[in-house]
């Protein structure tokens, strides 16, 4: 069994403080498991901060959620696939290098990095219409 994660943000949504909303949601067998909605703790500079901050809150959930599974007798198989809709950011993860333009963005927000380099997770690009956690992110009309 092989958890699925699809992740979006949301730059600058709140008007008041300028914190963007984030959203997530891990799949196992097209079932969700586990997801999460709610603003980030601090403000970003860019839509690729913002989701570059959610990918590595993102891929700690998924080493949780590995070791739940194994704790429980469900073996799961790596990598874990993450989806998001945004190729700065997903190329600023998966390609190891630290540009010029990101060395303001806090330390550990590099951690999805180090996973990605052990094969433990895999950042893949998917459209807004078929990310599921675009609907944690967008206001419902």
């Amino acid at each position: 069994m092989t958890p699925v994660n699809y992740v979006d943000s949301s730059y600058a949504r709140c008007k008041d403080t300028y914190k963007s909303m984030e959203g997530s949601i891990f799949m196992v067998t097209e079932e969700p498991v586990l997801y999460e909605y709610k603003h980030q703790a601090t403000v970003a500079l860019s839509t690729v901060e913002v989701k570059y901050m959610r990918f590595s809150q993102v891929t700690a959930q998924a080493i949780w959620l590995v070791k739940f599974f194994d704790e429980i007798g469900l073996p799961t198989t790596t990598p874990i696939h993450i989806y998001a809709n945004n190729m700065g950011s997903i190329t600023n993860t998966v390609n190891g290098k630290n540009y010029r333009r990101t060395i303001h963005i806090d330390v550990k927000y590099h951690f999805a990095k180090e996973y990605v380099k052990l094969g433990i997770v895999v950042f893949e690009y998917t459209s807004s219409n078929k990310n599921l956690a675009d609907l944690f992110t967008k206001p419902l009309l």
